[in-house]
Formats: structure tokens, C-alpha cells, sequence
């Protein structure tokens, strides 16, 4: 079953096409990667599904609706969650602080006023503990190690329930046994229920997670399916690997 579908989804900045006529389909309740060389238009591709930039032409659909152009705030209320390449906090926030700005119903005065939610509250140190980051709770955001505001960024992003998750480069900067700890995350949420889309460049990490993996070049998809059919298509091995 396919969740999210994109259809001939195009954006050019200049004269510069990031993104060239891309039809995508997503494996509904699956983790599937998103992989292709520097500059093939993964991350632009992630802008346009979020909200965060409008395509020049084509349509996003999730389970049936059509989200195109929709603000980050009505695609987020639709199931669909991002992180970012850079890591985005709340730098002189506490982490606990953090989390209770992501719910967005409550407002910065409110949280700086000590009103919190309980419920809101506990739903955020749960999600915080499945992180293993709960003790530091207390903590302000930019005292966090760059992998451990990662995990914060993602509990953030986990309080609004999403169905489904895009992660940007979630291993960039971080060290290997926390690239295994979030590899761990990712298929025990996926085991619950969340589907997955991953922008990565590290590769033992994407062959070994995904169930499905879409090779981009030049702005478009060139090759989908099983990690080890990927790996071994030659238009992955040219435009991918060079070879």
C-alpha cells in the first residue's frame, strides 16, 4: 500500500532544476530511504513534501489527500513529521522546554510562565525516555551533545504522533554507537506503526534498516525497490557510485 505519493513534482531555483517531474510512492508502514549523490535533489524533494518551499508544478498526495503546497503546520496536522540536515532546538530552552513548544498549543508566554500541560508533560518525558535522553530534561538544549540534540529534535517531532516520519540525514555528525541507537529508534517506531522516509549518506546504515530504497539523479527517481536490487542496479552503480 502506498501512503505518500508524489506526481511530476518539479522546482527550479534559477536556472538550476533541483527537482525534475518526480514521481514517488512510499511503502505504507515500511522504512523507506531516499539515497542518490550531493546535490540530486533529496533535500529539496523533503521541502516541497513538508511545506516547507511550493513546487513549481505537480501534486503530493498522503493517503489520498491532496497536501500541495500546504503550510509546514497543515501538513504536520495531516500525520507527516520531519527533522533537518542541521539540527533544529531551542538552543536556551531546557530540553524538557523543547518538547512542550513542539505541541504548538503551548505558547512560548505560557511555557516561560510555568503552565504546563500534565498530560502534555508526561507524554513528553515518555518520549524523552524512549530517547534515553529523560535525565537531561532540566538541561538547556545547547548544552546537549550534537548527537543527543538529534534525539531531542526527533522526541519533538514524535509529540505530534506523526504516521509518518522523514528524517534528514539523522547519522550526520554523530558517532557510531549513537547511529546504532537511532537505527534501534527507527525500527521499533516502525514495529509500531510509523512509516519511514530516510535521507541518508551513510550506506551500511540504509541497506541495513530499509525495506525499500529510491535512488534520485538529477532531480528525479531512477531506480526503487529491495535494498539488495538497488545496490546491484547498474544505473545506481553510474550515477551513484561513478562506476
Amino acid at each position: 500500500m502506498t501512503s505518500l505519493r508524489t506526481h511530476g513534482l518539479t522546482k527550479a531555483f534559477g536556472g538550476v532544476l533541483a527537482v525534475d517531474g518526480a514521481g514517488v510512492e512510499l511503502r505504507d508502514g515500511e522504512i523507506n530511504a531516499l539515497i542518490g549523490p550531493n546535490g540530486c535533489g533529496k533535500t529539496t524533494f523533503f521541502n516541497l513534501i513538508t511545506g516547507m518551499i511550493r513546487p513549481d508544478s505537480g501534486r503530493v498526495t498522503y493517503r489520498g489527500r491532496d497536501i500541495t503546497g500546504h503550510s509546514p503546520h497543515r501538513v504536520a496536522h495531516a500525520g507527516i513529521g520531519r527533522t533537518f540536515q542541521l539540527c533544529r532546538v531551542f538552543p536556551r530552552l531546557t530540553v524538557l522546554e523543547n518538547m512542550l513548544v513542539a505541541v504548538r498549543r503551548t505558547r512560548l508566554r505560557e511555557l516561560l510562565a510555568g503552565l504546563h500541560d500534565k498530560g502534555e508533560v508526561e507524554r513528553a518525558r515518555h518520549w524523552l525516555g524512549r530517547m534515553g535522553i529523560d535525565h537531561l530534561e532540566r538541561a538547556e538544549a545547547r548544552h546537549l551533545s550534537y548527537g543527543q540534540q538529534k534525539l531531542l529534535e526527533l522526541a519533538a517531532v514524535l509529540m505530534a504522533e506523526p504516521d509518518l516520519v522523514l528524517l534528514d540525514e539523522p547519522a550526520g555528525g554523530v558517532n557510531p554507537a549513537l547511529i546504532d541507537r537511532i537505527v534501534t529508534l527507527v525500527r521499533d517506531l516502525n514495529a509500531e506503526g510509523r512509516t519511514f522516509l530516510v535521507v541518508e549518506h551513510n550506506m551500511d546504515m540504509v541497506m541495513g534498516m530499509s525495506d525499500h530504497v529510491i535512488v534520485f539523479d538529477r532531480g528525479r527517481p531512477i531506480a526503487a525497490g529491495p535494498p539488495a536490487t538497488v545496490r546491484n542496479d547498474p544505473r545506481v552503480l553510474e550515477a551513484y557510485l561513478g562506476v
